[in-house]
Order: C-alpha cells, then structure tokens, then sequence
C-alpha cells in the first residue's frame, strides 16, 4: 500500500512545545474552531494560538465552565456545543456560518472518557466512538462550507497511539451483541480519527482543505488521563510514588505544553503545505511502523500503524458514518 508516512524532518522533536511550533508565525485574521478548548492540551491550543493572532472560538458542553476558564484570553470566545446531541452540532455549526466568517482551522479535540459500564447516547450509539468521531465527523460536514470559504484550511482530529489497539469494528461498532471494553472502544474511536482525516483530505484537498490526526503524547496532567485515578496512572508509568507526573516525551510521556504541540504544529506549520492526510507524532510525520513492542509502564510506542490509514477502510468509514447520521 503506497502511503505518505514518512517523517519529513522538521527540527522538532518529542519535547518540542506549543512555543517552539509557533515561533515566528503570525496567525492574525486566521480563524479557529476547537472543541473541548477549555481544559487540558484543548486550553493549551486555544491559548497558544490566540496568542499567535487567531480568532478561537471554543466549543464546549458547558460554556459557563468554557468562558470562565477562557477568561481574559483575547481573541476568544465560546459556543456551545454537545457532540452526543445531533441538534446541538447543527446549531454549532449554524451559528458560526451565520456569522460569515471563513474557517482556518478546526481542531477536533474533544472526548469522551471511558467508563466501565458503557454510556449510549439517545440513538443507542456507544460514547466514545459517538463523541469522538461521529460528532466531530457531523460537525466538520457542518462547517464545509466555512471550510471552504477560508481558500486554504486545515482540520486536525486528535487521535491517540491507541489506535493500533484495534481497527473499526464494522459488525458491532456499538457493542450491542457481546461484552463492553471501554478500551477497545476507545482504541476504535482513536482510529476512527486517523481514518477520518485520511479520507478527509481525499475528497477535500482540491478545496484546499487539508486533514489531518495528531497524537499529543500521554499527558497525565489533562483531566481525562487523570480520570483513571492515581493507582492506574501509577501503574501506567504517568506519575512516580508521590503523584507527581513523570515526563519523559522520548517514551511519550509529555507536559501540557508538549503535548499541545503536535496539534498545534498540524494545524499550522508550513512544512505541511503540500501534505495531508497522515498521522502526526512528535511534530512531525509519524512512521508506518506495524512492528512495534507491546506497550509497557517505561515505553509508549506510538507510530501509526496500517489499519490506520488504510484507504478502503477510511472510505468505508465515511459512508459509514454518513449512514449512521441519517439513521
């Protein structure tokens, strides 16, 4: 399978941060999306770019809670936005076109923590693949046309090394026959956002519209990685004997503001110009790379691997999901 995952040479590395991604780009007039851009690597985004010169509009669940957080950082505002509520992303995305502006750049960044007992949404779809792609896949149809008026945009899916855990479960996707494995189900949607963005920028790149999915690292800092509780993160290798994180981006152990930066950098470097759909690591392009050791406390191997990138399964995925959002 020909492919584009070859690392291009960027000068970054693992512990390069939002700073170092940025240094020396003017985002001003740019305008961004992020979900979930409120906590965690999200805020981190939202804050850099703005910083940078950009318009960032935040959706959020609960904006009170996204507008207090995001409080006093210029170029800012929030919307909501619930990405188990179809009704929700339609509003979203109608609000932003009503407002005539073009998008730049759209970070899906939001998910949906695993729980032991699965959690369905009001169409008996599983959370995690719900939150995780199929309301960003909704929501980024939305904002096509935004999309398309910016003559030149990007769309970056945050994804995870948990992707090669597994590929789409294309008999059961909602674990509706069987057992619930909250992480398998998180692995699937991880992989559903490399896909996406696969066959993303098949269909868009003649729009000018780039895609593209980024693994931030593990962060043990971010809420979502801190759900887990400190007994598992422990076990994890993410926080030593007292609860204080260990950081160590060469194994893929990151801060907030590394882990921030693989996102960052897809969303806006230069050395992307002419590439797209592809997975990102460590701020540049991961490699293909199907052999990798089994995931222990002291290495998080994080490349893409096949099934991630797979052309027929990244078409097969959007119509897919296209059919699940007319159900």
């Amino acid at each position: 399978m020909a492919h584009r995952q070859h690392p291009v040479g960027t000068g970054f590395t693992a512990a390069s941060t939002v700073d170092d991604v940025l240094a020396g780009l003017d985002l001003s007039g740019r305008n961004v999306v992020v979900t979930g851009g409120h906590s965690g690597i999200g805020l981190v985004a939202t804050r850099a770019l703005a910083e940078a010169g950009a318009s960032v509009t935040v959706g959020s669940r609960d904006p009170d809670r996204a507008a207090a957080t995001v409080a006093g950082i210029e170029g800012v505002e929030v919307g909501r936005l619930d990405l188990l509520d179809p009704a929700s992303i339609d509003a979203f995305a109608a609000r932003y076109a009503g407002s005539g502006r073009p998008l730049h750049i759209l970070l899906n960044n939001a998910a949906f923590p695993g729980t032991a007992e699965i959690v369905r949404d009001a169409r008996g779809y599983e959370a995690q693949f719900a939150t995780n792609h199929l309301g960003h896949f909704q929501l980024t149809l939305g904002l096509l046309p935004a999309l398309r008026a910016a003559h030149g945009a990007r769309v970056v899916n945050t994804t995870s090394g948990a992707q090669r855990m597994s590929g789409i479960l294309w008999d059961d996707p909602h674990f509706t026959t069987g057992g619930y494995d909250p992480g398998l189900a998180y692995a699937q949607s991880k992989t559903a956002n490399v896909l996406f963005a696969v066959e993303l920028d098949r269909r868009w790149a003649a729009d000018g519209i780039r895609g593209y999915a980024a693994h931030p690292g593990v962060v043990a800092a971010t809420a979502f990685n801190s759900a887990v509780g400190q007994d598992a993160q422990r076990a994890m290798g993410l926080v030593d004997e007292s609860g204080r994180p260990i950081i160590d981006p060469e194994r893929g152990k990151k801060t907030l503001r590394q882990g921030a930066a693989t996102i960052v950098f897809g969303a806006t470097s230069p050395l992307l110009a002419e590439i797209g759909g592809v997975y990102l690591n460590n701020n540049d392009v991961s490699r293909l790379n199907d052999e990798q050791p089994p995931v222990t406390a002291r290495e998080i191997s994080a490349d893409v691997v096949s099934h991630s990138i797979d052309p027929r399964s990244a078409e097969r995925l959007w119509e897919l999901s296209e059919r699940m959002l007319k159900a």
